[in-house]
């Protein structure tokens, strides 16, 4: 099992991005050229993916990645326990034996809750490393008082958050006002404090991939240390030609700047198989540093019984009924 432990969790730290003076030329500097990124989002799809202990290795990696998730209204103080229990313990024990996983401490990247839960999600993860998530700033549509918004961060970090996803004004990058969206993300981040900010642009709801791009460039210019596609209620989600847009915005801001920001892919990745195309698109756009979790995150749930199910697979040869895999 020499290949699954070499792609287990390890800890990086990357100095923290603190934004830059906005730039309209950097902005207007901004394109894209849609054919080229749908030949090269094709080419992922198309090509034969990783197998047997190596996929193993990988799945094992992208559960250290994912924000284990609730965001449901009828979302209870227990319901959320149970997630953080899982959190904690993301695959079963004898699986992770057959592996030779037992004792390498494998979690999830965070929880991510409403901020009514945060209290309660801090608390049942007491004793661990892993990072309580608030979605903020009037998640999903982003419409509420900015006033309101701002005053909604500083209570999840005062409840002891230590991210916060917040979502843009999407009217914003629609009418072009950039300078308006960079000082909504920028003091945004300042009522993060130390709790590292994920901006949620609601890709798809921009329309184009060059406003993609831009929204990227103007959240990073003003301070985010993660970008995100979606809050998971647009009708379109996560994909993987909006994934390559903003990653190449990543990459970009990085050779400008030095600084690593990160990238979450949100809403729409429940299978297994799918999730190991973002991780080969990362790998591959970004290098090593983007499977780490301080740099990858996924926004999902469904996802982790989907690889729990394949994890059992290779151990067994069997594939178990789904209610085996609960997430709460």
């Amino acid at each position: 099992m020499a290949t699954i432990s070499k792609l287990t969790p390890d800890s990086h730290a990357h100095a923290r991005n603190p934004g830059l003076k906005f730039s309209l030329d950097a902005v207007e500097d901004t394109h894209v050229n849609l054919s080229a990124v749908e030949r090269r989002a094709k080419t992922l799809g198309g090509r034969r993916t990783v197998k047997k202990e190596y996929q193993a290795a990988w799945l094992l990696k992208a559960i250290s990645c994912i924000d284990l998730t609730t965001l449901s209204g009828d979302d209870t103080p227990g319901r959320v326990k149970r997630l953080c229990a899982k959190a904690r313990q993301p695959v079963r024990p004898d699986i992770l034996e057959a592996l030779g996983m037992s004792d390498r401490h494998l979690s999830t990247g965070a929880v991510c809750v409403y901020h009514t839960m945060v209290e309660t999600a801090v608390e049942a993860l007491e004793g661990t490393n892993i990072p309580v998530a608030a979605v903020s700033t009037g998640f999903p549509a982003g419409l509420s008082p900015f006033e309101l918004r701002v005053k909604e961060i500083e209570a999840s970090v005062a409840a002891g958050a230590k991210e916060i996803d917040i979502v843009i004004t999407r009217g914003h990058v629609l009418s072009g006002n950039w300078q308006a969206l960079y000082d909504e993300v920028k003091a945004f981040r300042e009522a993060c404090g130390e709790a590292h900010l994920k901006a949620i642009l609601g890709t798809g709801e921009l329309v184009t991939l060059r406003n993609v791009a831009k929204a990227s460039m103007i959240a990073m210019m003003a301070g985010a240390d993660f970008i995100k596609t979606s809050t998971g209620k647009e009708s379109v989600n996560a994909t993987l030609p909006v994934s390559l847009v903003m990653i190449r915005a990543i990459r970009a801001y990085e050779e400008m700047t030095g600084y690593k920001i990160g990238y979450k892919p949100a809403g729409g990745i429940s299978a297994a198989k799918d999730i190991l195309g973002y991780q080969i698109l990362m790998k591959e756009e970004l290098g090593n540093d983007w499977l780490q979790p301080d740099l990858f995150r996924i926004g999902a749930s469904s996802l982790l019984g989907d690889i729990e199910r394949q994890l059992e697979h290779f151990v067994t040869g069997r594939y178990s009924a789904d209610f085996r895999h609960p997430m709460a």
